[in-house]
């Protein structure tokens, strides 16, 4: 299992997966739309590919071991389900296929934790539940669950093994991506946050995941891949003490994010692109905790406090402004 076929190279987690698996001696060939957005370091066991994730991939799926298949559509303003459907599942679905054809022995799925149903600090979330409301309503989530059981349903000669990271941050997030959380409370006088929280999981430590699931990962299962349970004010107190800040913190009503929510489906009713929707809002509002008890048991994955995350993050946000 040397030889590992990766999507997604560009983005947050595909350059970090890259990065440990060259540092643990494995060939990687990385799809990219462009290899000048690719920002980790040349290495000559690695070789960027330039196609579309739709195209035929067979030449470059034969020399591999194993495919880990992180891009995805993410964006959250897209106004209808097949929008997401076409990336997240038919594409998965698609190169599975010629995977399999080309004799691929693995395939490491990139889903998301909210395919799996949360749980709160009394209660937290785990492989065995299933998927809840608002997830049940955000098109995303659906995609990525719909993928998932196709994966698990149609293996044939192939282990097929689902990674569910939480809400990743760290370095390379070149966009921003989940970064753009730190900038909402980085530099501000005053930092408004919802009521609710989530899991926060440094990104090193989902690409640790991702490669040890390489070797430890067991057909048919999913792993959860995740960090801190933290509320979003908790989350930003973070943020004010590294970067040294005494921002004044207020709360959002729930009953302001559920105004926000509805007219956020208005406009998306008019076809107006819009990040804001009543199951957006009401995500914001719940405690979507979870808990890594499977991936530290099975995968042998050591957690690092977030601290050391939002850390990364904000070293590499400010190397980056430099370099511009």
């Amino acid at each position: 299992m040397k030889n590992v076929f990766v999507t997604g190279a560009t983005g947050l987690l595909g350059t970090n997966v890259i990065i440990k698996l060259l540092k643990d001696g494995y060939t990687v060939i990385a799809l990219v739309r462009k290899k000048s957005n690719y920002v980790g370091k040349e290495n000559e066991n690695l070789k960027l590919v330039e196609a579309d994730l739709s195209s035929d991939l067979s030449m470059f799926l034969r020399k591999a071991d194993c495919v880990i298949h992180i891009a995805a559509e993410t964006r959250q303003d897209l106004l209808s389900y097949d929008a997401y459907r076409k990336v997240n599942y038919e594409i998965t679905a698609s190169l599975m296929i010629q995977a399999q054809a080309c004799g691929v022995r693995k395939l490491i799925f990139i889903s998301s934790a909210n395919t799996l149903g949360y749980g709160d600090e009394k209660q937290l979330g785990n492989e065995e539940k299933q998927q809840k409301y608002p997830f049940t309503k955000i098109l995303y989530a659906q995609s990525k669950l719909e993928a998932e059981n196709f994966l698990l349903e149609n293996s044939k000669n192939m282990d097929v093994i689902i990674l569910n990271p939480t809400f990743m941050i760290g370095a390379y997030d070149t966009k921003p991506s989940s970064g753009k959380l730190i900038f909402w409370a980085w530099k501000k006088k005053v930092v408004l946050y919802p009521k609710g929280g989530k899991n926060f999981v440094h990104v090193e430590d989902v690409a640790n995941g991702v490669v040890a699931a390489i070797d430890k990962g067991n057909h048919g299962e999913r792993y959860l891949l995740a960090g801190e349970n933290l509320s979003y004010r908790d989350f930003f107190k973070k943020i004010n003490r590294i970067t040294d800040q005494n921002p004044v913190m207020l709360p959002i009503p729930n009953k302001v994010l559920n105004v926000l929510g509805r007219i956020g489906d208005c406009l998306r009713m008019l076809k107006i692109k819009t990040g804001i929707s009543t199951s957006n809002m009401k995500a914001l509002q719940i405690c979507n905790y979870y808990s890594s008890q499977k991936s530290v048991e099975k995968l042998g994955i050591q957690y690092r406090a977030i601290d050391n995350a939002i850390e990364d993050a904000i070293h590499y946000f400010i190397k980056k402004d430099k370099q511009k």
